[in-house]
């Protein structure tokens, strides 16, 4: 289930390893702050989460990755739902590692783990126009990515014919 989550944030096998190695660290340091109110799977998720966005934040500020981005309201939306009932979870998966880092985690932390802005603004330490503009630049390449792999597809088939 852990490398489920971990999985949607590493850039590679190797860094997915590393971030779920120091997760399950972390929570056997900190098992005497579970309080057993809820459950032990939803606390160690919520550990993973924030060791890849700690492992996020300091890779970030080694690469300096912090380019400026023009602030761009746009009204919210989730992916549209009609176009991921059209490709397999796996193929999704691999779509989503192709996005830039930034807009990889964003869109991972609006989406998939249902964050809003203003908490995302908060792990991440950007403003909210920042995390809205890099989560609609995620959907926009996504769905780009989608249609235009159903594009080639569809070129393969009439030529198959």
């Amino acid at each position: 289930m852990l490398k489920g989550v971990v999985v949607r944030y590493a850039i590679d096998e190797n860094e997915c390893d590393d971030i779920l190695q120091e997760s399950f660290i972390r929570a056997f340091k900190s098992l005497d702050t579970y309080a057993g109110r809820g459950e032990l799977g939803a606390w160690l998720r919520r550990v993973t989460i924030n060791v890849a966005m700690e492992n996020y934040r300091k890779k970030k500020r080694i690469q300096q990755l912090n380019h400026e981005v023009q602030i761009v309201y746009l009204q919210e939306e989730r992916l549209n739902m009609e176009v991921l009932e059209q490709i397999h979870l796996e193929e999704l998966l691999k779509k989503i590692r192709m996005l830039p880092e930034g807009q990889r985690v964003i869109f991972n932390l609006y989406a998939v783990e249902g964050y809003t802005h203003v908490e995302i603004s908060g792990m991440l330490n950007i403003s909210v126009g920042t995390s809205k503009s890099q989560y609609q630049r995620a959907r926009k390449a996504l769905i780009q990515l989608i249609e235009k792999e159903s594009q080639d597809e569809e070129r393969r088939w009439n030529y198959a014919k």
